[in-house]
C-alpha cells in the first residue's frame, strides 16, 4: 500500500512539474518549483481519496453480463 502512495506522488510530481514548467514558459513568467510541489501534493491526495471512494467490487448487473 505504501508503494502505491509513493508511485502516485512520483507521477503526480513529475506531470504537474512538467505542466508548470511548460505553462510558465508559454506565459513568459518565472518558473516557481515550489508551486508545482504544492499542487502535486494536493493532486496526489485527491487521487488517493478518489481511489479509496470508488468501490472495487463489480455490480451484479456487470457480473451477469460477463457470465
Amino acid at each position: 500500500k505504501l508503494m502505491q502512495y509513493i508511485i502516485t506522488f512520483f507521477w503526480s510530481f513529475l506531470l504537474v512539474t512538467m505542466l508548470n514548467y511548460v505553462v510558465s514558459s508559454v506565459l513568459n513568467v518565472t518558473f516557481d518549483f515550489m508551486n508545482g510541489v504544492i499542487v502535486s501534493l494536493v493532486f496526489s491526495v485527491l487521487v488517493i481519496i478518489i481511489a479509496a471512494v470508488i468501490p472495487n467490487e463489480s455490480t451484479p448487473e456487470v457480473e451477469a453480463e460477463h457470465h
